[in-house]
């Protein structure tokens, strides 16, 4: 019989997806603000900008025995915002990252992002789905044309699925820096005008293409 995660995969693969293409980076805590100020002339509607978030996200994980080519988990992203009760949920899945073409300016990855109900953590858990980790991610969202800049301050939770604020533990001193465009298959230009938005930023931030395969 085939099992859940195959299910998944095979239904992910044969579905024409879209694509995230993402630049990453990071910036001390002390010198956050003057990056702020940067994207704030750098990026649209200078005056309502920028857009705080204060999210909760958790990630969930089942076995994939599909092949030993793939994955070894199916991951499922769950988030939720923690500032307004009236958002949906969102769950979102994201492939795994293709980093090996050079001439690539960013890395890119299957992307399937979905608002659903606040019980979906529930369904997660009757499909088979186990809690990997949890963190609370908080900061600002610039867009520039179709381009989203985030700047967050992840979290560390002190115990499981409690958000309050004193529960809560910076996992370092820095804020990570993310650039990402969320796209139909095939648009490998999008790379050139992250590249060049990215080029702005120095030298207080570096973005990068991470090939999350080889971190620790």
């Amino acid at each position: 019989m085939e099992s859940a995660a195959t299910s998944f995969t095979t239904a992910f693969r044969n579905t024409a997806p879209f694509q995230e293409y993402l630049l990453q980076g990071s910036i001390l805590d002390q010198h956050c603000e003057v990056l702020l100020h940067r994207l704030r002339g750098l990026c649209d509607n200078a005056d309502s900008t920028p857009q705080p978030f204060n999210d909760y996200e958790a990630v969930y994980q089942l076995k994939n025995n599909l092949s030993t080519q793939q994955s070894q988990y199916i991951l499922f992203r769950v988030r939720e915002a923690l500032d307004d009760k009236e958002a949906p949920c969102y769950i979102r899945y994201l492939g795994q990252a293709e980093v090996g073409d050079k001439n690539r300016h960013t890395l890119v990855r299957a992307c399937y992002d979905v608002a659903c109900s606040n019980n979906v953590r529930e369904f997660l858990n009757e499909l088979g789905f186990k809690l990997d980790h949890e963190y609370v991610s908080r900061g600002f969202v610039f867009h520039k044309g179709r381009m989203k800049a985030m700047v967050s301050k992840i979290y560390r939770m002190q115990q499981p699925g409690k958000t309050d604020q004193n529960l809560l533990e910076p996992i370092s001193q820095s804020h990570l820096v993310e650039l990402s465009v969320v796209a139909p298959l095939g648009q490998d230009s999008i790379g050139d005008d992250m590249k060049n938005f990215a080029e702005q930023l120095k030298p207080l931030v570096v973005l990068e293409k991470f090939d999350h395969r080889r971190l620790p």
